[in-house]
Order: structure tokens, then sequence, then C-alpha cells
């Protein structure tokens, strides 16, 4: 099964540590959003989406991204990065996704280190995410996709 990830990682690379471990043991594609405007994706089986989170939301780069190339009807999946947990991060890309009529398959979420804004002062929260566990957890939930 044809796999894409497509993912927008900035900063500190938190959500690029989670996808580089998927790679590492898949066969799967990682193309960053921020590097190409058009991609072909009607080729792959799986589509995932990854971000860290911005104003509790993927970032607007790969959002764009998103509603400009992603076909109909396809099987998707996301990941995310974020310095607190909530549970209303993935609105804009199911929206995204559902008015292309995709299939869900599941969603991931971690903390990451984060510096913006007001937490530049007090030097950053989540220090020391993703750990260890939550990369491993990442990995065990795209394999966990199934094939």
């Amino acid at each position: 099964m044809k796999t894409v990830i497509i993912y927008y990682s900035k900063h500190h690379g938190n959500t690029e540590k989670l996808i580089q471990a998927i790679a590492a043991t898949n066969d799967v594609t990682l193309i960053d959003c921020t590097k190409v405007r058009t991609i072909e994706l009607s080729q792959y089986d799986r589509i995932g989406f990854a971000s860290g989170i911005y104003y509790h939301s993927f970032a607007k780069p790969l959002l764009k991204c998103a509603a400009e190339n992603l076909p109909q009807g396809k099987a998707v999946f996301f990941i995310a990065t974020c310095g607190a947990p909530r549970k209303n991060y993935f609105t804009a890309i199911r929206r995204i996704a559902q008015d292309k009529h995709c299939i869900e398959l599941g969603t991931y979420r971690c903390r990451g280190f984060d510096t913006f804004g007001p937490f530049r002062l007090i030097g950053g929260i989540a220090k020391g995410h993703p750990t260890e566990k939550e990369i491993a957890d990442a990995v065990a939930f795209y394999n966990a996709l199934g094939t």
C-alpha cells in the first residue's frame, strides 16, 4: 500500500521526529509542504498530514496544501505535536478531508517542545517532548493503520 505523509515541521522539529521514525521502519514517502507547491497524490492509497499546532490548528501552509492537492475519496490520517494537549486541533484538517469525501483512518497527537509567544519568556513548555515513548507510540499508531 503506497503511503505519503505531507508535513509541516518548523521551530523545533517535533513533528519531523515522529514522521522520520515512521519512515525509518516503513515504506513511506515524506513531503515537506513548504518545499513544493503542487503534489500529485492520486497514486497514493493512504495520505497522512502531520503538523505542529499553531493557534489551535494545523499550520496554515499544510492546510492550504491539503485543500489544493488532496484527491477525492482517499484514506487519510493525521499526526500532530503540540505544547499543550487539547482535543480540537484536528477540526480544520478534518473539514478539508470531509469536504473531499475522504475516509479518516485515525489521529495521533503528542506533546512537543513549544517556545511560541509568551512561552519563550519562561524557556518554553513541554521540554523534552516528544519523548522516545511518544515517538514509539507514533510508529505504533501508524503500524496499527493496517495495510
